[in-house]
């Protein structure tokens, strides 16, 4: 029996499963869809299934480095004890091979690269049935830098933190502002890469603020000075937020892009990736999924 292309997606929709997967459960079973849905089960490939709509806000960020190419990702897990899986771990080494192997420039393109005949999407819901959890890949981007310069690379407690930067030179320095990167995680390089109309919304926050706090003052400040008070709180923010502008962590006498002119270096740029930033996990009661099992058991 010829198998279709709407008859892959009908079993992959209601199963989850692969692409491949599916077409050979339906080959298999003479495209008989509940059949071969048993058929997956069977052979543990449909149960990721029944994982596809938990959250996964745990796992680890990794760095990968070939030549002039880097590539930072993050791997993410259900939970942090799955982080430390040695099958996970393996996984999220040979995900980086990958990426850098086929220069995945973002999570997007990452997901079809097709390696050993199968696509990077199938790959981690092959990983989600054999761990048990739901498995994704997220914040992929490719970094290339020019032959003269060097990579920073920086992981912290293994990979909960990690950050990529690219300096002119000396790769002992280049990590040195990752271990700051990693510790105070800037949000940009300098004000020069804020754009307008970041820095237009900071200020109205900023003065409506001041205006408020000029209300219940016991001596009220005339709208020239309150102006002068916002602009200062403004640039206070802008080097808070900034790389360059910020204390250097093992120096703090010094400012980051003082430090980096005692070195005739430049920092190019920089990325921090810390696992599960921007994901809203959900509230887990333990004890009450424990005493729930016990009641099936």
């Amino acid at each position: 029996m010829k198998i279709d292309a709407q008859l892959v997606k009908k079993l992959r929709d209601r199963c989850g499963a692969g692409i491949l997967d599916c077409k050979k459960a339906l080959e298999a079973n003479n495209g008989d869809i509940d059949k071969s849905i048993d058929w997956l089960r069977e052979k543990g490939i449909a149960k990721a299934a029944t994982k596809a709509d938990r959250i996964a806000a745990e796992g680890l960020c990794n760095v990968v480095t070939d030549g002039n190419l880097a590539v930072i990702y993050e791997l993410n897990s259900e939970t942090d004890f799955v982080a430390k899986n040695e099958k996970f771990l393996t996984l999220i080494d040979k995900i980086g091979k990958i990426l850098l192997t086929n220069k995945a420039k973002n999570t997007e393109e990452a997901l079809k690269i097709v390696s050993d005949k199968k696509s990077l999407s199938e790959i981690l819901l092959e990983a989600t049935s054999v761990i048990g959890e739901k498995i994704t890949l997220r914040r992929v981007t490719l970094v290339e830098k020019k032959a003269d310069q060097v990579f920073g690379v920086y992981k912290h407690q293994g990979g909960r933190i990690a950050v990529l930067s690219v300096l002119t030179k000396d790769e002992a320095l280049a990590k040195d502002i990752c271990l700051h990167v990693a510790a105070i995680n800037p949000l940009y390089l300098s004000s020069k890469n804020i754009t307008p109309e970041v820095i237009a919304k900071e200020k109205d926050i900023l003065f409506k603020e001041a205006q408020n706090e000029n209300k219940t003052a016991a001596k009220p400040k005339p709208e020239n000075i309150l102006e002068k008070v916002v602009e200062g709180r403004l640039n206070k923010y802008l080097q808070e937020i900034c790389l360059l502008n910020q204390p250097f962590v093992k120096n703090p006498d010094l400012t980051v892009e003082n430090y980096l002119k005692q070195h005739n270096a430049e920092v190019i740029s920089f990325i921090r990736l810390e696992v599960g930033e921007g994901i809203e996990k959900a509230e887990v009661d333990f004890a009450a999924e424990v005493m729930q099992q016990v009641k099936k058991g």
